[in-house]
């Protein structure tokens, strides 16, 4: 059986199967997941557990020994093994394969893996683990998903946002969801249950910055030039993520249907993906001056 990690909540809530493995390349969704798992398992009486971590010194008999551990106290027990590398071996991919099999009764065990490539995947003792259990791929989405991943995030605690508010929070963070993560706890923490505009994200996402976005927008729509300047500058020294300034210079672009700036705008979209060499902040520099000049 495969899950997302979306759909692993609304599992849990039945009884626990005998395996689970935990893989994938975003460490939020994989921490969240083991978490979840380890809290249903003591709700539903798995109240032993034990702790095994694959080192080059790990001896996979224990393994065995923690499969068969009885509690002395009638608990049922649930092994958390972790294997950093998600390279345990020859040893110890016939020691998986073999437990795979021969799953032990009144005992839970989630195995944690990092992301798993194609050929890691094919591997026998992978395969034998997921057609025996039930595994969760914990990848971040798409970035072109990461809006919707947002805006669920803030439903669950009551929120919501337009499009634009959870686009601009998705470029602000740059596809990391630890910080996307972040950033919605905040506005739980800053503003009451309902939707939030525009306006109340950007100030709680870059409430720290010198040189915030709100400045470039303004001295764009004003035509100001020395502003847009010194502000992209304090942006580039404070790191600010670029595709959220491009962000504002396209918007600006396309408010005013300014052809030759929208077809510069696509040129930096390309060396921010890198497949097109330039100075970035140049080009930004370049395209504020473009729209700052242009005939209103």
């Amino acid at each position: 059986m495969h899950l997302r990690p979306e759909q692993l909540a609304a599992h849990l809530e039945k009884p626990l199967q005998p395996l689970y493995v935990l893989h994938g390349d975003d460490p939020l969704l994989t921490t969240e997941a083991g978490d979840l798992l380890r809290a249903a398992a003591r709700r539903q009486g798995y109240t032993d557990r034990t702790v095994l971590v694959v080192t080059p010194s790990f001896r996979w008999d224990e393994l065995f020994h923690a499969a068969g551990n009885l509690s002395l106290f009638g608990g049922r027990t649930l092994i958390d093994l972790r294997i950093p590398t998600g390279k345990p071996g020859r040893d110890g991919g016939e020691a998986l394969v073999r437990f795979a099999r021969e799953l032990p009764a009144e005992t839970v065990t989630l195995i944690t893996l990092p992301e798993m490539d194609w050929r890691a995947k094919k591997a026998a003792w992978f395969a034998a683990l997921v057609n025996a259990g039930v595994g969760i791929e914990c990848n971040a989405p798409p970035l072109a998903q990461l809006p919707q991943w947002i805006g669920r995030r803030l439903a669950a605690q009551n929120q919501s946002a337009s499009r634009e508010a959870l686009e601009f929070i998705a470029l602000h963070v740059e596809g990391n969801l630890l910080a996307a993560h972040q950033e919605i706890q905040k506005l739980g923490l800053l503003y009451p249950a309902g939707e939030l505009t525009l306006q109340q994200v950007s100030a709680a996402v870059l409430n720290v910055a010198r040189y915030d976005i709100e400045d470039l927008k303004n001295a764009l729509q004003t035509r100001d030039t020395a502003r847009c300047v010194r502000t992209l500058e304090g942006l580039k020294a404070e790191e600010a993520a670029p595709p959220l300034v491009l962000w504002v210079l396209a918007n600006e672009a396309r408010s005013r249907m300014h052809r030759a700036a929208l077809l510069h705008a696509a040129r930096i979209d390309r060396i921010i993906k890198g497949l097109t060499r330039g100075d970035l902040w140049d080009e930004f520099l370049q395209l504020a001056l473009r729209l700052t000049h242009a005939p209103r």
